[in-house]
């Protein structure tokens, strides 16, 4: 029995350094989600306090420019999955600051929008999930963990619908601004258009499912939307758009600075 005991962590640890080192690619976002995608007391049961202590977030096995996939298979970082990680992560990034910044701004104001952000947050990280595991060249096994459901894709849809009821109409193109949460929402639209335009090409290689491109297509919906929410919802008035009075142009003197 000692000698099970014994071996049992060890073997589960191995596992668990393993699963990390294949999960997302590299980057601090890339370990936080290999962390909530193998459940520590599935994967980690039986392992030590000690054993866990071992764990380190460098591994070294990327310093020459290649990683893994979640499917074991290493590429170097400078393929498009990892350009698209990359995005998905410094998106999940400015979800995060919005976040607060709806907290400190909003408090029970933005409650609603809050507990929204926090769920894109998690879908984001199954997005990598799904996008690190390559449809073609990983198993069905390693697919059907990381599927992504159209399903997101309509929560999206309905937390538009539910936050645009309360919104006065749109008569005019807006600029980003409109307080501290949202401007912080629309940095996130803008990195959610980017993110979706790196996923492109792995769609259409057959590479990444349709529905995390629509889920991202969606997300920017939904952070302008919710730029001009929280900003309703704080008291702070949207930026409008105004277009250039062609003579005013003329006979407007650039300040000249002192250096100059």
């Amino acid at each position: 029995a000692d000698r099970q005991g014994h071996s049992r962590p060890k073997m589960a640890h191995h596992r668990l350094a393993q699963a990390f080192r294949r999960a997302l690619g590299s980057g601090a976002g890339a370990w936080n989600a290999a962390e909530r995608k193998m459940s520590w007391g599935r994967i980690g049961r039986g392992i030590s306090t000690r054993s866990k202590a071992l764990m380190k977030v460098y591994t070294r096995t990327g310093d020459c420019g290649e990683t893994s996939l979640y499917n074991g298979h290493r590429a170097a970082k400078t393929t498009p999955y990892f350009e698209a990680l990359g995005n998905a992560d410094e998106l999940n990034s400015f979800v995060g600051v919005a976040r607060i910044q709806c907290e400190e701004e909003g408090g029970e104001k933005l409650e609603d929008l809050m507990a929204m952000l926090s769920v894109i947050q998690s879908r984001l990280l199954d997005a990598g999930s799904h996008i690190a595991t390559p449809r073609l060249s990983s198993t069905p096994e390693r697919l059907k963990l990381v599927e992504f459901s159209e399903a997101h894709v309509d929560q999206l849809e309905a937390w538009i619908d539910q936050m645009d009821e309360d919104l006065p109409e749109l008569k005019n193109f807006i600029l980003p601004g409109g307080g501290h949460a949202g401007s912080a929402l629309h940095v996130a639209r803008s990195v959610a258009r980017r993110t979706e335009r790196s996923i492109i090409h792995l769609v259409s290689q057959g590479e990444v499912d349709s529905a995390v491109l629509k889920y991202m297509n969606r997300l920017s919906d939904f952070f302008f939307v919710a730029a001009r929410y929280a900003s309703m919802r704080t008291g702070n008035e949207e930026v409008v758009y105004k277009k250039a009075d062609a003579d005013a142009v003329g006979r407007t003197a650039v300040p000249r600075s002192a250096s100059a």
